[in-house]
């Protein structure tokens, strides 16, 4: 994964993002599907979120995302949750009959973040190596006698 810039950021990172419909409700999505998939599309394009991957199913959405840390994972969350609960019951009428609540998605989900080649051990190794340089004296102490 190659690092990516913003104009105060360098960054590389990717989360494994999941949640459900309302009430854990199975829905066939129908011709639904598409749209929703592209709605998310859009919503990626218009916030810098990348999308590597997506899933929509009958009872949860996959993302594998990458965004600025501008962005904390709630709001991500939140971006996508929001704008395409708006589009969908506004384009697809059925979908207040299924979700009787007005609400499309749980209000939880699942966040994991995910690494090609720095591994949680990796980073723990380079914490420890940089405490043991912190705590190695900064110059030679040279006793004369």
């Amino acid at each position: 994964m190659a690092l990516k810039r913003t104009s105060h950021a360098v960054y590389e990172a990717k989360y494994h993002l999941v949640w459900c419909p309302k009430y854990r409700r199975k829905i066939e999505w129908g011709g639904a599907h598409d749209r929703l998939k592209s709605i998310f599309l859009r919503i990626g394009e218009e916030f810098g979120i990348e999308i590597e991957s997506m899933e929509v199913g009958e009872e949860h959405v996959h993302f594998l995302v990458s965004f600025p840390p501008r962005y904390s994972i709630s709001r991500v969350v939140g971006i996508f949750k929001s704008i395409s609960a708006s589009r969908m019951f506004k384009e697809f009428e059925w979908l207040k009959e299924t979700l009787w609540g007005g609400e499309l998605w749980e209000d939880g989900y699942f966040a994991r973040t995910v690494g090609d080649q720095v591994t949680g051990q990796i980073i723990k190794r380079y914490i420890e190596k940089h405490r043991e340089m912190e705590r190695a004296p900064s110059q030679l102490n040279l006793k004369l006698h």
